[in-house]
């Protein structure tokens, strides 16, 4: 592995831990869950993305983490994104039982039970620079920006760059190197 790699490996962790304290997590007897994880993971999303400016016209504007259909973090997003900003928007988390619900946010996380809807969600999100993620195992299906992956009892990256252009979303470097990088749908 490369030196810049392995540091970037090292900031990720010490961003995780530190989170996971603030959170009351660390220290724990229970391990860290596979979705405690994820949503360390979709907060950091947050700041190694970067959309258009017409996407959070105003200061005060909410940056908003949306979660589609049923929601397997429990309160564990909330811990994480609690009283955090980015870019000096307040971050909050928003629950969609359906796509029609979808109003304004920045990060939209699909489960996999909800991808038989793939096409009409991403029809609904055109045009509005959201990213989407979604933690389904094999092919990254057509449109998702990143796919959450586990493998080997990690968490593993896939970012379809082509997807996140075609939202107007600039991923940062420091993202796309731990990351597979993928084309549409492979």
């Amino acid at each position: 592995m490369g030196l810049l790699r392995i540091a970037v490996v090292r900031a990720w962790r010490r961003r995780l831990a530190l989170l996971l304290m603030a959170c009351g997590l660390a220290g724990a007897a229970a391990p860290v869950s596979e979705y405690q994880l994820k949503a360390v993971f979709l907060f950091n999303f947050s700041h190694f993305v970067e959309w258009p400016t017409a996407s959070l016209p105003e200061q005060s504007a909410r940056f908003v983490i949306g979660v589609l259909g049923k929601d397997p973090f429990g309160s564990y997003l909330d811990d994480v994104v609690r009283g955090e900003t980015v870019n000096g928007h307040p971050l909050a988390v928003e629950r969609y039982s359906s796509i029609e619900e979808i109003r304004d946010c920045q990060i939209l996380f699909i489960p996999a039970a909800e991808l038989t809807h793939l096409e009409r969600i991403l029809a609904a999100l055109k045009g509005r620079s959201v990213l989407t993620v979604t933690d389904t195992d094999g092919a990254a299906p057509r449109g998702v920006i990143i796919g959450l992956l586990r493998q080997d009892n990690r968490i593993r990256l896939r970012i379809d760059l082509e997807a996140a252009r075609a939202n107007n979303l600039t991923i940062s470097s420091k993202l796309l190197r731990p990351a597979e990088i993928v084309r549409a749908g492979s």
